[in-house]
């Protein structure tokens, strides 16, 4: 079943984004979201270092994830009303401040605070991908987003293996001063080479709050969209909180070095989110979700064996290392290719709840593998992602029985901004729908280009479509009446 395609979202044809500046934005995007990740192989040197269990160590991860969550909620709704160069490059630069206090940090509870701080100021890369969707011609959107979300991923990889390498050969301090200075480097960058990026709305703060939880409460495909990306992103914490403990174990007793190369097996979901952004782009979300969901509940089985430690468990680690993140990829793409073409005036509060969701299912499921690891070891973990990801394949299946409505809509600002009676614009959306399109009401920027269109596809289409049309153009006369 093919994914509708979305009206353009202005008039005229928006000019393609040059590489340079999308691989700027995927640079940015990847570099914000690996502040909250550089502690995941260092787990047990800070354990060490600040002389506390694996357990509590393992929740400077859960802070990180605190504090990310709760910027998705209350700052990444204002890349809507906002211009968004100015937004990001201020968050990189109280990004750089909080990283060199987590490097100062004399304590665990310290760290706590100056992690959840990071995690705050790193959600500025979900600020940056619904810019990109904005800025990206419609023919290429899935394909930008997808190079964007591949720098995201690209960013979390690597993450570990640049923190493994910089533990290993000076302190895990010097992680988050290098952090520091990358953040700097790349605020000063995009400062220059992006043009201010105005915002979309103009809607006080509390109203645009309240507007993410009225998108959540009418739009069905959104709330089981969330529900899915909890339940990927839960099982990608799942899988890199225990697994620095399994590597740094007794049975592969590996340092932060090489633990942290073993991120590198995780980049190849980069390639996973460039093709499923051209495979969205070609209406196949839905598709690539399915797959995703087969690909990430298979992986557990083959992640068990890894707890067996010897050649045939690091392969085994491995392989499942590259299915998780293949699949993880594959489903986020989809979540925000369906999403943003159904509410494309709102794509930052989309991007809201969808990521509150996702990183809500990564903080239950951090603590939870952080707590239970000590207890049930590799096999019980590994049982808890299984079940996460089983999860998943039911909300999917009842996607499948009972569809959401996917069609792109209106946006309510621009009906209210053209004067015309809502019952008017509500006829006039019941008398014209069809799959696959938005609708606009009389002045609003579309409504005489798409009533261009109507007309001239009115000539080609017989029978009930020539109904519909006829009754569009009604409903249209009498909301100028």
């Amino acid at each position: 079943m093919n994914d509708p395609q979305s009206e353009p979202d202005t008039v005229g044809v928006r000019p393609p984004l040059s590489r340079a500046t999308v691989l700027l934005l995927a640079v940015v995007c990847g570099a914000a979201v690996a502040n909250i990740y550089y502690a995941q192989p260092l787990l047990p040197v800070i354990s060490r270092a600040l002389g506390v269990s694996e357990g509590a160590g393992g929740l400077v991860v859960t802070a990180s994830q605190i504090g990310y969550a709760l910027s998705l909620a209350l700052l990444v709704p204002l890349g809507d009303v906002l211009e968004r160069r100015r937004l990001v490059t201020v968050l990189l630069g109280l990004s750089a401040v909080a990283l060199l206090g987590a490097a100062a940090s004399p304590s665990l509870n310290a760290l706590y605070a100056a992690v959840a701080i990071v995690g705050v100021t790193s959600a500025v890369a979900q600020i940056v991908v619904p810019m990109a969707a904005s800025l990206a011609a419609d023919h290429e959107r899935g394909s930008v987003v997808g190079t964007v979300m591949s720098g995201l991923l690209v960013g979390i990889m690597l993450a570990r293996t640049v923190a493994g390498a910089l533990a290993q050969f000076g302190d895990w301090r010097l992680v988050f001063v290098f952090a520091a200075v990358v953040m700097v480097v790349l605020a000063s960058t995009l400062r220059v080479a992006l043009r201010p990026v105005p915002p979309t709305q103009h809607t006080p703060y509390p109203q645009l709050l309240r507007s993410v939880l009225t998108l959540v409460r009418t739009e069905s495909l959104l709330r089981r969209r969330m529900g899915l990306a909890a339940v990927g992103m839960g099982c990608f914490t799942i899988l890199w909180t225990a697994s620095s403990f399994l590597l740094a174990g007794p049975a592969y007793g590996y340092g932060p070095a090489v633990i942290g190369l073993f991120g590198l097996a995780g980049v190849v979901g980069a390639v996973a989110a460039v093709a499923a952004g051209r495979f969205a782009d070609r209406g196949h979300a839905r598709r690539a979700a399915t797959g995703g969901l087969v690909l990430l509940t298979g992986s557990w089985g083959v992640l068990a064996f890894a707890g067996t430690g010897g050649p045939g468990g690091l392969i085994a680690l491995i392989v499942g290392i590259m299915a998780l993140n293949l699949a993880q990829q594959a489903l986020l793409i989809s979540h925000q290719s369906v999403l943003y073409r159904r509410v494309p005036h709102a794509r930052s509060r989309v991007t809201t709840a969808l990521m509150v969701s996702s990183f809500a299912g990564s903080t239950v499921a951090s603590a939870l593998a952080s707590a239970l690891y000590p207890a049930v070891g590799w096999a019980g973990v590994c049982a808890l992602g299984a079940v996460t990801a089983l999860i998943g394949v039911g909300i999917w299946t009842l996607e499948l029985l009972r569809p959401s409505p996917s069609e792109p809509v209106a946006d309510p600002a621009a009906e209210a901004e053209a004067g015309a009676p809502p019952e008017a614009c509500a006829a006039a959306r019941r008398s014209a729908h069809r799959p696959g399109e938005g609708y606009q009401c009389e002045d609003s920027p579309r409504s005489d280009s798409t009533l261009r269109r109507l007309s001239s596809e009115n000539k080609r289409r017989p029978g009930s479509s020539r109904r519909k049309e006829n009754a569009y153009d009604h409903a249209h006369a009498n909301a100028h009446a």
